[in-house]
């Protein structure tokens, strides 16, 4: 049971309030940061803050012993590696519009490149491992994104209301298939105009759009979308694209499963994020990034429909879990409020709240990141570990079972812990 110290990524699209005041620090940051990466990926691994002052960065702890860090299954499966990579994702700007691909994909497509000899860190690299992405957001805050291809009689609908003659060929197009077909059509047509082309539709689009907005239509919240992003990325042709997209708004709890080819773009909001430990990212646009239109369209899956919010599974008391088909990772929520009975002993002794704890078997490794409040570790070895708001902790393979018990709430009442595994 060791705590973790976790890397900041500063990427231009971050917050400058919400990774720094969870962790404590001055607000506002000298610099947009975007993510807090807790694990083991090796451009960018935690580091183990043991009981003795020494430190080791995680991905060298698993490499040398495996077994004892991951579980002799959960080692032998993944071939040493901690299989996924917990974040807490901070957005102020609109990420790019992206998928993932498969594992047969990620396969195919990293065995590709191999063979036509793209360095791994070439810019225009597409699959930087062998891995599919599946992931998973859960919102800290309200959470905005784009996910999924919305119904294609729905977004006739939609294209129909904005009024745009300049449009009418292309809401024809989906009204005469409007199924998966017909939005693989538009989409491919969208994403691929000539610069001259999108400069010329996208003005009379974002027109539409306002007006819309001005007459309260029952889009408005699409066509507000629209108008963020052509105002972010002008002349782009993912603003059009966004069009035929979902749009989602989290509240916090609330969660998203993104798997392989669902194309999305997170738009703005603080969450909770874990995902398969992979670099694969195909971008179609709303990005300085490399984008490769031909290779996203190989992944995408253009099946329409609502994108599902998932509330969590109440399993047991205090704690309520996100499943997935994903069989790299598994997360869990624990709560505890302040109307829910007498908090432990700040120093882990005497009265320790019994129906407030939650017990954590040693089931592979496992990540814990306090979001709210305080919790005390108490491990069945008499180890015990008092983590903060923003704090986070490693618990190997080999490590006891740890009863959780909360010891401050924060100002709202709520004391909060995030648990990450990887199934065995």
């Amino acid at each position: 049971m060791d705590l973790l110290r976790n890397p900041v990524r500063p990427y231009a699209w971050g917050s400058r309030t919400a990774i720094s005041a969870l962790l404590g620090q001055p607000v506002p940051a000298p610099h947009p940061e975007a993510e807090l990466w807790l694990g083991a990926h090796p451009s960018d691994s935690s580091t183990l803050v043991r009981a003795d002052g020494s430190e080791a960065a995680l991905v060298e702890v698993l490499h040398a012993d495996p077994h004892s860090q991951l579980g002799k299954a959960c080692a032998q499966r993944w071939g040493g590696r901690l299989p996924f990579l917990m974040k807490v994702l901070a957005a102020d700007e609109p990420l790019s519009l992206q998928a993932h691909p498969s594992a047969e994909q990620a396969a195919e497509g990293f065995a590709r490149e191999e063979a036509a000899g793209v360095p791994l860190d070439a810019s225009d690299r597409n699959y930087r491992d062998r891995n599919h992405k599946p992931e998973l957001i859960c919102a800290l805050t309200e959470f905005h994104a784009l996910a999924g291809f919305r119904d294609a009689t729905r977004t006739v609908e939609l294209l129909a209301a904005l009024d745009v003659p300049q449009l009418a060929h292309y809401v024809d197009l989906l009204a005469a298939v409007p199924g998966p077909e017909g939005l693989r059509a538009l989409f491919t047509t969208l994403i691929t105009l000539p610069q001259g082309a999108v400069d010329a539709l996208l003005p009379p689009v974002l027109d539409g759009c306002i007006r819309h907005v001005q007459a309260h239509g029952r889009f408005d919240r699409e066509c507000r979308t629209v108008l963020e992003l052509g105002e972010a990325y002008p002349g782009d042709a993912g603003v059009l694209a966004a069009l035929l997209l979902n749009r989602v708004v989290l509240a916090p709890g609330e969660a998203l499963y993104l798997p392989a080819g669902n194309l999305h773009s997170y738009l703005r909001g603080t969450g909770v994020e874990i995902m398969a430990n992979s670099d694969n990212v195909l971008r179609g646009g709303l990005t300085p990034k490399h984008v490769d239109v031909p290779e996203l369209m190989r992944v995408l899956d253009f099946r329409g429909g609502d994108m599902p919010v998932l509330t969590g599974d109440r399993r047991r008391e205090r704690v309520t879990v996100y499943p997935t088909e994903a069989s790299e990772f598994e997360l869990s929520r624990l709560d505890w409020n302040s109307d829910a009975g007498a908090l432990a002993a700040s120093d882990g002794v005497g009265d320790r709240a019994e129906d407030l704890t939650v017990r954590l078997e040693p089931v592979g490794p496992q990540v814990l990141l306090c979001t709210a409040g305080r919790v005390r570790l108490l491990a069945e070895d008499g180890g015990t570990l008092t983590i903060s708001r923003g704090q986070a902790v490693w618990l190997a393979a080999v490590d006891p079972a740890v009863e959780v018990v909360p010891v401050e709430h924060d100002e709202e009442g709520r004391t909060q812990l995030f648990h990450a595994t990887a199934p065995v």
